[in-house]
């Protein structure tokens, strides 16, 4: 089927919605992303991008931006929280370009770019209910109708509730922080990850090694915060990391903002489109940050469903396509990424100092064993066909 003048109103205006609205307006069809947002913009974030996402960047034209605005990775360096002691370091070397980079970069890049591609952003429209068929009614009482409804509207979708029966998200009964803080020292091209029992803690450089970004994880039997994420306090965040050595202790006490948040997922969408309506990004499939792919599945979301409609004979052939080529995929990742959930957060014991062992003695006689794990995940390239 053409795109051409397919009139698509993608919901969400993050990673997965304006990689989606770019592919598709590229292909001929008339996009508009709504965004509940006033503006396109996160504060104090930062996001691991592999290559299987910088491939869909580069096939999407926005390649040189996206490198102008990241840092190069050189692999993950795993330590023990308690003394800071290296444990085994995860090389990328051969594996394709990995990067770190200030999801509001991101963002922007995204945003130029689907605006270059003739989409029109509305900001500061509420969707209050998504209708199979193509129907959308906002917060202020609009009905609008397109061809094709993008549900890119994250974990709380409401384009996923038109398709499936009522379901909350569960609390995986693990909390996150997350802070940005100035760079006082020099700091290797790489993400460092301290894991202690029940928790651990990743830093990596930003913005030319001017900020460091923390992400930290810890397990909590309960969420009692209003909001699933909310501001957080320093002296809180030190005190559930205190036991942390190396430069954790440092980068802590220049902490003067923290974000705080409950880990929650759906499960993989057993349907993903009906008549005319599509999700696709976290309102399909959200998963643990555990693996870095949150984002990166979003991206290959959105580049492998143009390209299934453009070569299909009929939309929902194309939507059809669409869940078949990325459902099987995207349940791997989610699996894996909640596999390292456990990893990093082993118990003291012996099992803890075995797997610590295996780590080291392949990381010493064997550093390719490590990432050749994820080969399957890196390795991918959804760009690979073309434009269909």
């Amino acid at each position: 089927m053409t795109l051409v003048g397919l009139d698509v109103l993608v919901l969400g205006g993050g990673i997965a919605g304006l990689a989606a609205a770019r592919a598709l307006a590229l292909r001929g069809a008339r996009v508009r992303v709504l965004e509940q947002a006033a503006a396109l913009a996160e504060v104090g974030a930062g996001i691991q991008v592999s290559p299987n996402a910088g491939r869909v960047l580069e096939a999407l034209g926005l390649g040189a931006e996206f490198e102008a605005v990241s840092d190069e990775s050189r692999g993950v360096r795993m330590r023990e929280a308690a003394r800071g002691r290296e444990i085994a370091f995860v090389p990328y070397a051969g594996r394709g370009r990995f990067a770190n980079v200030h999801r509001a970069d991101l963002l922007a890049v995204l945003e130029r770019g689907a605006r270059e591609a003739g989409v029109e952003i509305v900001l500061g429209c509420r969707v209050a209910e998504v209708r199979p068929g193509g129907a959308v009614v906002t917060e202020a009482g609009e009905a609008l109708e397109a061809g094709l409804v993008v549900g890119a509207d994250g974990l709380h979708s409401r384009a996923r509730r038109a398709l499936l029966a009522a379901e909350a998200p569960e609390f995986t009964h693990q909390i996150a922080w997350r802070a940005l803080i100035e760079a006082e020292e020099d700091m290797p091209p790489e993400a460092q990850l301290f894991l202690a029992p029940g928790r651990h803690l990743v830093a990596y450089p930003l913005r030319g090694q001017r900020l460091v970004n923390l992400v930290a994880c810890e397990e909590q039997a309960e969420w009692a915060e209003e909001g699933w994420q909310v501001a957080g306090d320093p002296e809180g965040f030190r005190a559930a990391f205190a036991g942390f050595g190396g430069p954790v202790p440092g980068w802590l006490a220049r902490v003067d903002r923290v974000r705080r948040w409950g880990l929650v997922r759906h499960g993989v969408a057993a349907r993903w489109h009906r008549e005319r309506l599509v999700i696709l990004g976290d309102a399909a499939h959200s998963t643990l940050p555990y693996l870095a792919q949150g984002a990166a599945m979003g991206l290959e979301d959105a580049w492998v469903l143009a390209a299934e409609l453009a070569g299909a004979e009929s939309l929902e052939a194309g939507l059809a396509a669409f869940q078949a080529a990325r459902r099987a995929r995207c349940a791997r990742i989610v699996a894996a990424a909640t596999a390292n959930a456990r990893n990093y957060h082993l118990p003291a014991g012996p099992k803890r100092w075995a797997a610590h062992l295996a780590l080291r003695t392949a990381s010493r006689f064997a550093p390719g064993v490590l990432p050749g794990r994820f080969d399957w995940l890196w390795g991918e390239d959804v760009t690979s066909g073309g434009w269909g």
